[in-house]
């Protein structure tokens, strides 16, 4: 089933219970056109495909990579799936949450509407210890911003890092490059990886490399620094500046053909930059074509690989306590 939620400038967005995922998004641009900014696919089997490549899910037990597809908690040691080549990424296989179906409840108040999806992972699911029961409420503002709200609680220690996955392009989906996309960042370091993209624990300076995005700049300016590295583009782990735990601006993106600009809130330690390198050319949805490099995603999350990582932010979640996570993404023009 599709929901739809339509707010009082006409921004439309719209959902499935598939790995409650965001389908479209409708946003106007300097003209007052709408346009659909989200990768994605007309139907439930081209979600169910294997050309989807995390097109608007929500993602997790563990978004991003662990590395050898291990971690030990508390003297035990968990072997998840190897689905990116020795590692895991993503939550893994056919029952990770970005494939199941979630219970979806609409609600509408005076101020927004939106979607509210729950599902409970049970202990054991993909490997991971604990159930898990989470919540992820999705609101559209009439002040043109779409909250991604999340919270979790488990009976047992676990690792958990959500983050929802859509591929922006600000001139609408299957519009080609966005290497002329302006970015900015709000981030000194980022984490550094080896050559199958997992960090070594290290935090360096994003000064003088291709990952300087303090002040906004096209994705395209360095874009040759990165192309031809394991990456194939961006794909990284910003540090982002202030306290984690703060919800606070963290990053923008401009689009000059439409004035079209996202602006994007926190409250996590990191933000992953990736830039559809793994793009190749399938059909989207209205038939569009989707390039590599024709996307940019800003996944709002806590460091890869973290859980065998002690001098990083904690991911780990127990008996308790709950896990929460604020993401913004707000549009305006220019």
């Amino acid at each position: 089933m599709q929901y739809t939620v339509k707010n009082s400038h006409g921004m439309v967005a719209k959902w499935i219970e598939r790995g409650a995922t965001l389908t479209e998004l409708h946003v106007p641009d300097r003209s007052g056109n709408l346009a659909d900014v989200v990768l994605g696919f007309d139907d439930l089997a081209g979600y169910e495909s294997g050309s989807n490549q995390h097109f608007g899910c929500v993602t997790g037990r563990y978004a991003n990579r662990i590395r050898h597809a291990r971690f030990t908690l508390d003297g035990v040691e968990y072997q998840l799936a190897k689905n990116h080549g020795a590692h895991h990424l993503h939550g893994g296989g056919e029952r990770s949450i970005d494939r199941i179906s979630w219970q979806a409840e609409p609600f509408e108040n005076a101020r927004a509407s939106g979607v509210r999806f729950k599902y409970t992972s049970p202990d054991g699911e993909e490997s991971y210890p604990g159930s898990l029961a989470m919540e992820v409420t999705y609101t559209l503002t009439n002040e043109n911003a779409l909250r991604i709200e999340y919270q979790a609680t488990t009976d047992q220690p676990t690792p958990v890092n959500l983050t929802n996955h859509s591929y922006f392009n600000l001139s609408g989906h299957g519009s080609g490059s966005v290497l002329e996309h302006e970015v900015r960042i709000n981030a000194e370091c980022y984490t550094v990886v080896d050559d199958d993209l997992i960090p070594t624990g290290e935090t360096a300076s994003v000064a003088s490399t291709p990952l300087d995005f303090r002040t906004r700049h096209a994705i395209g300016d360095k874009f040759g620094e990165v192309v031809e590295t394991p990456a194939g583009g961006y794909d990284h782990n910003f540090v982002l500046n202030g306290q984690g735990g703060t919800l606070r601006p963290i990053a923008e993106v401009f689009d000059p053909r439409s004035g079209r600009v996202m602006r994007v809130e926190t409250d996590q330690p990191g933000v992953q930059l990736y830039t559809g390198n793994g793009l190749h050319n399938q059909t989207g949805k209205q038939g569009k074509s989707y390039a590599a490099h024709s996307a940019v995603c800003l996944e709002t999350q806590h460091y890869p690989d973290s859980p065998n990582q002690p001098d990083f932010p904690t991911t780990i979640l127990r008996p308790g306590e709950v896990y929460r996570h604020v993401c913004v993404y707000a549009f305006g023009v220019e």
